[in-house]
C-alpha cells in the first residue's frame, strides 16, 4: 500500500508528553497515530468519548471556584466582595450594553 506524509502542528509540551508516553508503550509516534486512524476508520467513530460539561455543571464548578477564591482571600486577610456585590456589578454591566 502506498504511503503518504501528514504534517500538522501541535503544542510543544503536548508533543513531548506524547513522545514520552509512546516510548513507554514501545510505539513510535507514527504507529500510535496509525492505530488511532485505523480504529477511527474501522469503527466509523472517534474511539473515545468527547463531551462538554452541561450548563449546570459549568455553573456548579464556577461557583465552587468562586467559593475557593473567597476562602483563599479570607485566609490571606484580603477584603473581598460578596456574591451579591459581584452579581450587582454583573447586572450593571449587562444592562449597560
Amino acid at each position: 500500500m502506498a504511503q503518504t506524509t501528514m504534517t500538522f502542528r501541535v503544542d510543544e509540551s503536548l508533543k513531548k508528553d506524547f513522545d514520552k508516553l509512546c516510548d513507554e508503550f514501545g510505539l513510535s509516534n507514527t504507529a500510535a497515530l496509525t492505530i488511532f486512524m485505523k480504529t477511527m476508520v474501522r469503527e466509523r467513530r472517534i474511539p473515545f468519548e468527547i463531551r462538554s460539561l452541561s450548563e449546570a455543571e459549568v455553573r456548579k464548578r464556577a461557583m465552587e471556584a468562586f467559593e475557593r477564591m473567597r476562602e483563599d482571600a479570607a485566609r490571606s486577610g484580603l477584603q473581598g466582595m460578596s456574591l451579591d456585590e459581584i452579581n450587582s456589578i454583573i447586572r450593571e454591566v449587562r444592562n449597560g450594553r
